[in-house]
């Protein structure tokens, strides 16, 4: 497929899965490569709102960003040209799953709750794992959080495997994609 096709034409790429899983660092590489816009969910609403994610948890609770994010999935954003970071939560929520495949192709990256630990650890900027014991939240979390996860029909792992062989399979899962639906 020529990437030439105009970009206000084609459907979204939302990257979603756990915290850490790779989705904005993934999400940054593909944007250029397949001429898209990319938007990390969680910048957009801060950027809206004021204040960073930690704040808008610390103050206003968390049913509160999740609020936003439903908002940023039914008009936060432009509906085509775009690669889209969503926040690890989003797609938990009712009736969220099934909204970003209606607007795009949804791809789940996936990673062990090892790798994410190591990929999170002493990051202030992760308001859930902001505990005494943040490998036993993840673990939890991820239990919680894998059964929605798994009815996301497209996935890749990015446990041992480089960014760049974890982009290069999201590029071409999205051809894939777009291809099937011209």
């Amino acid at each position: 497929m020529s990437w030439d096709k105009k970009l206000s034409t084609r459907p979204n790429l939302y990257l979603t899965g756990f915290m850490g899983t790779g989705k904005s660092a993934v999400g940054r590489r593909v944007a250029p490569l397949i001429n898209a816009q990319f938007l990390d969910a969680d910048c957009v609403i801060a950027e809206r709102v004021g204040m960073d994610v930690p704040s808008i948890f610390a103050q206003h609770g968390e049913a509160s960003f999740r609020k936003l994010e439903r908002e940023f999935v039914a008009s936060g954003h432009p509906n085509t040209g775009c690669v889209v970071a969503c926040g690890g939560g989003l797609i938990i929520q009712p009736g969220m799953l099934e909204a970003l495949e209606k607007k795009g192709v949804l791809i789940c990256l996936f990673a062990s709750s090892d790798t994410v630990l190591k990929r999170t650890s002493g990051k202030t900027s992760r308001p859930l794992l902001n505990v005494d014991d943040p490998k036993t939240k993840i673990q939890r979390l991820m239990a919680e959080r894998l059964p929605i996860y798994r009815k996301v029909r497209l996935a890749v792992s990015t446990d041992n495997a480089s960014l760049s062989a974890v982009v290069k399979r999201i590029v071409l899962l999205y051809q894939r994609e777009i291809a099937l639906k011209d």
